[in-house]
């Protein structure tokens, strides 16, 4: 790339033959040859060092040829993206035809100021000047030895925990997932391209599956191929015309929690149209929670494992109070007022069973770690309840049988205990939500 060059144009070539690298510059010569004026001729811009020289990476197989095109531009953004528009009207590679699309068109000058920070961040990691002592170097290292270093997963780029999390996070590029690892998310793999390696197509179809993409036209075509090649649940994206490494904790938190199904994605939309504007403040319970990763030391779920085997060790025998016998002339009063009086709320977990699930109540009711009740509501809106529950439930009893899809929620969201009327074969079995049928509980259900 020239030392001037501002942009680079990103587009990707294929053609209905075999061709060769020599064919698609000609192409793109020929092809693009007075249809912009003098001002914009490809030769007069190579000539007057505006535009550099023309990448192109292809590959044969089936009798058919994929390529990939980079060009350098010094022109100003509306004169390069024109150009780039330019290169979309080829419609024929020698004798092979062809369709050209721009995938992107990347601030050349951004990539440079990205490796400048990365190259900065590792010159500190290496500083071993034991003189200083100033509080923001010293806190600066301290944070930098916090965040994980990026793995492999088959050759791609990814967190630690990929191999081993029942749900995975796919990213676009090593950026990405170095981003996501800042900010504490280490299931997330990077598939670097639209061209999807068959080592992350096997991957999504036995983990809970989601895609969180830049909000760019490029980001929809590498959900469009994921869709076709893989088994993708949820789709995430970062706002219109940004990119998930160039985003913050906040806006990272509030896309991931405001993932759709990929059901939603229909015909005639595009998955950024469906996904919406996306907001910028999380709530309390996303500070605290990363999205597909297991629930750490100390968490909600942890907690209520060891207060639901407390409850086990003790016999619910409520204390029935003495009182002396009526009289005929305020036997009406005492009954009026026992009826009025409100229900005890249970303290236990075998408690809020026997409420919910013993009573044939057809809810679900959502308990914090101490048992508390947090919501409660029909079992028909359960999933719905629990994808913007504010806090996050620890427990979860629901007078219903559990399907696959709250069960994927609720481990997205970090809920540590299920109790259902009855449980069957799930196709994928998160390892962070424990899931029991209300009889465990001997409550008489």
């Amino acid at each position: 790339m020239q030392s001037s060059a501002k942009y680079l144009i990103h587009a990707t070539v294929r053609t209905s033959g075999v061709v060769e690298r020599s064919d698609v510059v000609g192409a793109i010569f020929g092809q693009t040859e007075g249809l912009l004026g003098e001002d914009l001729d490809l030769r007069e811009l190579q000539e007057s060092s505006k535009l550099g020289r023309i990448d192109v990476d292809i590959d044969s197989e089936g009798g058919r040829s994929v390529g990939q095109v980079t060009i350098s531009s010094g022109l100003d953004r509306v004169e390069t993206a024109v150009l780039a528009a330019a290169l979309e009207t080829m419609d024929r590679v020698g004798p092979c035809r062809a369709e050209c699309t721009v995938t992107s068109i990347e601030d050349a000058r951004a990539a440079k100021r990205r490796e400048l920070v990365e190259r900065a961040t590792e010159l500190l990691t290496d500083l071993e000047d034991a003189t200083v002592t100033s509080d923001e170097i010293v806190q600066e290292v301290r944070k930098q030895a916090r965040v994980e270093e990026i793995t492999e997963y088959r050759g791609f780029p990814a967190g630690p925990r990929v191999a081993t999390s029942d749900a995975i996070i796919v990213v676009e590029g090593r950026a990405d997932v170095r981003r996501l690892l800042k900010y504490g998310i280490r299931n997330a793999v990077a598939v670097e391209g639209t061209d999807i390696p068959t080592e992350i197509t096997e991957l999504t179809r036995d983990r809970n599956t989601t895609a969180f993409l830049d909000g760019d036209r490029g980001g929809d075509l590498i959900l469009r191929e994921l869709q076709q090649v893989g088994n993708v649940d949820y789709v995430a994206f970062a706002p219109t015309d940004q990119s998930v490494e160039d985003l913050d904790r906040t806006a990272i938190q509030s896309a991931l929690r405001r993932k759709v199904p990929i059901e939603q994605v229909t015909d005639g939309q595009t998955a950024r149209e469906v996904f919406g504007p996306t907001a910028t403040e999380p709530t309390v319970a996303e500070e605290a929670q990363t999205d597909g990763e297991a629930v750490p030391d100390g968490s909600p779920a942890e907690s209520v494992v060891s207060a639901d085997a407390e409850s086990h060790e003790q016999t619910e025998e409520p204390e029935t109070p003495v009182e002396d016998e009526p009289s005929p002339d305020t036997e009406t009063t005492q009954t009026e007022t026992t009826d009025d009086a409100e229900p005890q709320a249970p303290e236990t977990l075998a408690g809020h069973v026997d409420a919910v699930i013993g009573s044939e109540t057809r809810t679900a009711r959502f308990l914090d770690q101490t048992f508390n009740t947090i919501a409660e509501t029909d079992v028909e809106d359960a999933f719905e309840s629990l994808d913007t529950a504010d806090p996050v439930p620890a427990v979860i009893v629901i007078d219903g049988p559990l399907t696959q899809r709250l069960l994927d929620l609720a481990a997205q969201r970090g809920v540590g205990q299920i109790v259902t009327t009855e449980t069957g074969e799930f196709v994928k079995q998160p390892t962070d939500v424990r899931v029991r049928e209300a009889a465990e509980l001997k409550t008489g259900v």
